[in-house]
């Protein structure tokens, strides 16, 4: 669907593109050596280049654009089919070995929370600021959220 509203799109913009009139172009260079293109004349010496267009065929164009959404549609298709059902058997097992590192992780830093005293964080400079109640709570709010996340089966 999404190549069929892209390939209209451009379909009205080489439609509305193709009753353009083609003017002439000149080239020229300013006293810094900077070279412009430019519909007008300008600068010391412009040179008019000779460029010739044709008229955009609409028919060409649409062939173009629903052969290109059947190629992604099909490359799409076929992505889909190779890729399997469910993670493999080596990738659960490397999920399980992650979540129960990081489950450890969490529970010694929820231990660390629970038996400091206080608190604190760096700051950019590199020293410490200490948090207030409220902060130390809801650290301790996060991190027993992430151990009951990574640590329930």
């Amino acid at each position: 669907m999404r190549y069929q509203a892209i390939a209209v799109a451009l379909m009205l913009a080489v439609t509305a593109a193709g009753t353009a009139v083609a003017g002439d172009i000149f080239k020229w260079t300013d006293e810094e050596g900077n070279l412009h293109f430019e519909d007008r004349p300008a600068g010391d010496e412009p040179e008019r280049l000779a460029i010739q267009s044709k008229p955009t065929d609409p028919a060409r164009i649409q062939a173009m654009m629903q052969a290109r959404a059947s190629s992604a549609a099909k490359a799409a298709e076929e992505k889909a089919a190779a890729t399997p059902e469910g993670p493999s058997p080596e990738e659960l097992q490397a999920q399980a070995e992650e979540r129960a590192q990081l489950c450890s992780s969490y529970q010694a830093q929820l231990q660390k929370y629970i038996t400091s005293r206080r608190l604190y964080r760096e700051d950019d400079n590199g020293e410490r600021v200490y948090l207030d109640e409220d902060e130390t709570l809801a650290a301790r709010e996060r991190v027993e959220n992430q151990v009951q996340e990574f640590c329930s089966s």
